[in-house]
């Protein structure tokens, strides 16, 4: 007498959608904190950008000899924020792959610090 041996190979239906179901229910869940994680490290980022402009524009003056109602433009920083004296890489990261110096940064006086045109009410120094 031969018995005949059913075995089955795969997943049922069911067993496919509960697995998607649970992935989807883990991914509505951990994407609320991914994006304001990323929020968050981009305000920071920023904020310390400005900090890097605010000492570059303060020793710029000192060196230079300039009242605190002179407003430095990028090529006069530019040698206090890196070897290569440029600007280019100090851009505000919420504002994409367009964004630029110019497009990120307000410079103000060297009394004022410098604004981040993108995110005002967010990026701002601590006083």
């Amino acid at each position: 007498m031969q018995t005949e041996i059913n075995r089955r190979n795969g997943f049922t239906l069911v067993e496919i959608m509960i697995v998607v179901a649970l992935i989807g229910l883990l991914a509505a869940i951990a994407l609320p904190n991914v994006i304001r994680a990323r929020t968050n490290a981009q305000q920071k980022a920023c904020i310390n950008n400005i900090r890097q402009i605010d000492a570059a524009k303060q020793q710029w003056a000192v060196e230079f000899h300039q009242p605190g109602g002179v407003t430095p433009n990028e090529t006069d920083i530019g040698p206090y924020l890196n070897r290569s004296a440029s600007t280019t890489n100090v851009i505000c990261p919420a504002g994409g792959l367009t964004a630029t110096f110019a497009s990120s940064y307000t410079m103000n006086e060297v009394t004022n610090p410098p604004v981040c045109r993108i995110e005002a009410s967010a990026h701002v120094l601590p006083q």
